[in-house]
């Protein structure tokens, strides 16, 4: 078994990768995935070429086959081979946190920042999974988390769009520039807020984010926060409202709609949230654009008593 280092986070270090021989904890090799490709080798052994070479490869990097991949690159597949959308070996082992084949394929002279034709680096494709330990050893190795991909999204941004708290903490902490938005306007900031996550709001605004800074369509965290997804547990979207609120972040701001907080909750039938807004001293009387106001914006009886009490 291919054996690497144990990583130790340092601030504004970066480590050398290879310090010291312990076991991995990333995600094991799928061994009948691994079969399948070592028959499939095996299958095609006699009339091989670069082309099912590296399509090999893919297979057994994106299935942590870290044996078959050492194989397959000493028999002449190319580690700068890439698929249909460009994605290269390194690029799908890094989206699975196989991380002994990233290892292993960094040593081979794979190219770390390396995007897909969607602009995605190994270690946004990591950071998008929440592939922790990747995301760690991607960094200590070299990998540049300020480059975006086509939409502009960045690891920080995709670990915060998808809910990966952890991984956000690490970019985080590894300097990651929390101000930096997506094409659509929208930063970490705002997807954390929309996801329910108050801890990782906590931590953004720890690195001097305005709390009212305006982001697409004038949305602020607290609006992002009011309106949060729906699979965002009551509690959590509750406990990031409240956080925000504690952090100052003003009522009366209002989006490009017109429409501030507490019609967006209402609107989006989160009675607990329109309570703790209305409790805050949020204006009830407050009108939209369209002269609406939360009251004939609510999604639901639930919301209507939680504004007129």
């Amino acid at each position: 078994m291919l054996r690497t280092v144990r990583l130790v986070r340092l601030a504004g270090l970066l480590l050398a990768v290879g310090i010291a021989a312990v076991p991995l904890r990333a995600p094991a090799a799928e061994e009948p995935a691994c079969s399948q490709v070592e028959a499939d080798y095996a299958a095609e052994r006699d009339r091989i070429n670069a082309r099912t070479l590296s399509f090999l490869l893919f297979d057994a990097a994106e299935n942590g086959c870290a044996a078959l991949v050492d194989r397959l690159l000493t028999e002449g597949a190319s580690i700068k081979a890439r698929n249909r959308i460009g994605n290269t070996a390194l690029i799908l082992s890094s989206r699975m946190g196989h991380v002994e084949v990233v290892d292993l394929l960094l040593k081979r002279g794979a190219v770390i920042d390396q995007p897909n034709l969607n602009g995605v680096t190994p270690l946004l494709a990591a950071a998008t999974r929440g592939r922790e330990q990747a995301v760690e050893f991607l960094l200590a190795a070299g990998a540049d988390q300020t480059f975006a991909d086509n939409r502009g999204v960045t690891p920080l941004i995709a670990a915060a769009f998808e809910g990966h708290e952890s991984v956000a903490r690490i970019l985080i902490d590894s300097g990651a520039d929390t101000q930096r938005v997506d094409e659509t306007g929208k930063g970490a900031l705002v997807y954390a807020a929309g996801h329910g996550s108050a801890s990782l709001v906590d931590l953004l605004l720890g690195t001097g984010l305005d709390v009212d800074r305006r982001y697409g369509n004038d949305l602020t965290a607290l609006m992002w926060a009011a309106g949060h997804a729906d699979e965002v547990a009551v509690a959590d979207g509750v406990a990031t409202v409240e956080l925000l609120l504690a952090k100052g972040a003003r009522l009366d701001l209002a989006d490009n709609r017109g429409r501030n907080a507490l019609m967006i909750a209402a609107g989006r039938g989160h009675a607990e949230i329109v309570k703790r807004l209305v409790a805050a001293g949020a204006d009830a009387a407050s009108r939209d654009k369209e002269g609406k106001t939360a009251f004939d914006l609510a999604a639901d009886d639930a919301v209507k008593t939680a504004l007129v009490r």
